[in-house]
This record gives structure tokens, sequence and C-alpha cells, in this order.
């Protein structure tokens, strides 16, 4: 990703409708995993560290993140320890060591998507989790995604056969981003129609319009904490280790 989109989510992470009420869906999402009391958490990825300090009100965490800027971003907030590395691999962390790793729109910044998840799924300890969030739909792809150099988009059907080949178990798959779906499919279109190019999404907006969509984004937790749904911009799973 280039450098200066990690200045630009550093500054908004905090305020900006999209990061915001994402973290509200993936609180809820996560009170209810059953997790052990003060579980081993890890997120890999954690770019500028925006999901941090939410992770840490439901265990210990530790990140890892391959980007040397940002990973210093991320240490900066000094709220866990944040080391380097990468998938599939250097992992800095033994196998069987987490109850719960989190990659929250990180799996399609890798090429090789299959190897990752093979080595996720050895992070875990005896029934934990993986919680995974990845865009949908390849149609959907856009100058956002080019900028921030994914390698592909996922559906949840696509998301199933990478666990079932990573030896996990997808305990819940579908899709959530979906109330605004409309608006970011139309204008991810629009955007392809008038060849707008090198942009990212991550601006942010008049403060009444961010509210706004803060507060519709965010009421899909009532939702996704259960289940997914149908359709939607992102797809989120989580899954659990095969048992032998």
């Amino acid at each position: 990703m280039r450098p200066e989109l990690f200045d630009e989510m550093a500054a908004v992470q905090q305020t900006h409708w999209w990061f915001v009420a994402r973290r509200e869906i993936l609180a809820s999402v996560i009170q209810r995993l059953n997790l052990p009391p003060r579980p081993d958490i890890l997120e890999i990825g954690c770019g500028t560290g925006a999901n941090l300090a939410m992770l840490s009100e439901h265990g210990h965490v530790v990140a890892m993140e391959y980007d040397d800027v940002a990973r210093g971003m991320a240490a900066k907030l000094a709220v866990c320890v944040v080391q380097a590395g990468g998938l599939p691999e250097p992992v800095p962390f033994a196998d069987g060591t987490f109850d719960l790793v989190c990659l929250l729109d990180v799996l399609e910044h890798i090429e090789a998507d299959a190897a990752a998840m093979t080595r996720v799924a050895r992070l875990l300890k005896p029934g934990g989790r993986v919680l995974l969030t990845v865009p949908a739909y390849g149609w959907l792809w856009s100058a956002h995604d080019t900028a921030h150099h994914h390698h592909r988009r996922y559906t949840a059907s696509a998301v199933r056969s990478l666990a079932g080949q990573a030896g996990l178990v997808v305990q819940r798959v579908g899709y959530f981003n979906t109330l605004l779906f409309p608006l970011i499919a139309g204008a991810r279109l629009l955007g392809k129609l008038l060849s707008l190019s090198n942009r990212s999404d991550a601006a942010l907006p008049n403060r009444w319009v961010n509210a706004l969509l803060r507060l519709i984004f965010a009421s899909e937790r009532h939702v996704v904490a259960h289940t997914g749904f149908p359709w939607g911009v992102s797809v989120i799973a989580v899954m659990t280790a095969r048992q032998e």
C-alpha cells in the first residue's frame, strides 16, 4: 500500500464512519464468541492500529504488521506489543498460542491467501477462533482496491473454500455493510464509468454525513452479532480449527 495512505488512515481511523462503525460491529461479534476469560488475541496486519484499543477490551492483545511505516504508527498508540511479521511468513509467534486470531481486511493484500490461512490455523489453541473480514464481490473492484494493493475481492463461498483448504471449520459466514450497499455499489460503478483512478475511500465526509453513515452502518451490529446478511460490501466469517 502506498505510504501516504497510511498517513490518511491514521488521521481518520478514530472518526471516519467506516472505521468507527466497523469496530462496533466487530465488538458485537467478539462478545458472542464465548472466548475464555482474558483470552489471548492476535491481530494480523494491524495496519496503523485502528482496532487495537477495541480488541484490548476483550482480552490480552498482541499484533503483527508487515509494513514498517504502519507498524511504527500502531506501536506509537502504546496499546500493545506490535511485532514485525507477515503471512504466510515470517510469523513471530509460536503455534498454538491464541484463542482468537483476527484478520480484518488483510487477506486481500496477500497473494498466497490459501497458504496464509493454513499458517493462521496453526496459531490457534484448541478451540481457538479466527475472525475474518474481507471485501466482497470482484465486480465491486475499484480504484480503492488498486490504491490499497488488493489482490482480489471475495464471496462467502470463496471464504468457505479457503477455510476448508486450511483445515478450518466455518462456524458462520455471511456479508455485512449491507444497508449502504446500493450507495457504495453505485459509487464504485460510477467511478469505473468515469475512469476515476488512484483514489481511496478513506476521505472524511462532513460531520453530518459522517454521523449519518456511521449510524446506518453501526446499526447492522444487531444482526451481524448473530448472523451475516445474504449480501453486502464485505464478507465476515468465524472459523475454528478442525478437531482431529
